[in-house]
């Protein structure tokens, strides 16, 4: 894949074809396929949305080296940002995380009680941490970001709600990864399982980047307006 970062004159099909994965970021954007050779501002345009927001979104996604600068986010139309995060939520709670359950639970169907019940009830638990940590997110953080944007001074912390909690969920699921890859029965089917942790590792990376935007991102960006509202 090219070092060169993503821009948004170049075609949407193009970038999308470097990183098949960025396919899933478009229903967070409400852009959908049928975009022919546009470019990512014609298509952008089309779905009033920021290209420059949704070229930084697939910069990030793509390239593991990059974060901009608080100068380049300065510069950025941050506007769709919290609708971006929001819909993410939206995403693991109610695709992912559910198809992940019903692949696990018909893998589980095959193997010995005992250990389907570790399985599920360890993926309950995983799906109650992560609804709890983004309603805390939603309640706690997005709100006060948004007055930032609109311009109200506030005394928030964004910080404090959410960074311990990244780490809690991404090591959890790298736990439930290494149950099902390392310790699941040699009588669960093969394929189910394998393709059951290619789902779970896929969670997990956009998970990361997830964490990413909102820590590298977000608390940059937020920590600029209130510089700015000073």
């Amino acid at each position: 894949m090219s070092k060169t970062l993503f821009n948004e004159r170049m075609k949407l099909a193009d970038i999308i074809s470097a990183n098949p994965s960025l396919i899933l970021m478009l229903p967070r954007f409400g852009i959908s396929l049928g975009f022919g050779d546009q470019s990512v501002k014609q298509v952008c345009q089309h779905h009033q949305v920021s290209a420059d927001f949704v070229i930084l979104i697939f910069n990030v996604y793509t390239f593991n080296d990059y974060l901009p600068s608080v100068d380049e986010l300065s510069c950025i139309n941050m506007e769709h940002l919290i609708p971006y995060l929001e819909a993410s939520h939206v995403y693991y709670l109610q695709q992912r995380l559910p198809h992940i359950e019903r692949h696990l639970k018909h893998v589980a169907d095959t193997i010995e009680p005992r250990y389907s019940q570790i399985l599920l009830q360890f993926m309950t638990d995983y799906e109650k941490e992560v609804n709890d940590h983004f309603q805390e997110e939603e309640k706690n953080v997005f709100p006060v970001l948004q007055r930032m944007q609109q311009g109200e001074k506030t005394d928030g912390n964004l910080a404090s709600h959410f960074i311990d909690g990244h780490s809690d969920i991404e090591d959890k699921l790298s736990d439930l990864t290494a149950i099902v890859y390392k310790y699941l029965p040699p009588n669960a089917i093969p394929d189910e399982s394998i393709e059951l942790v290619f789902d779970i590792l896929q969670l997990s990376t956009d998970l990361e980047k997830h964490a990413l935007i909102e820590e590298k991102i977000m608390l940059p960006y937020a920590n600029y307006l209130s510089g700015r509202l000073k």
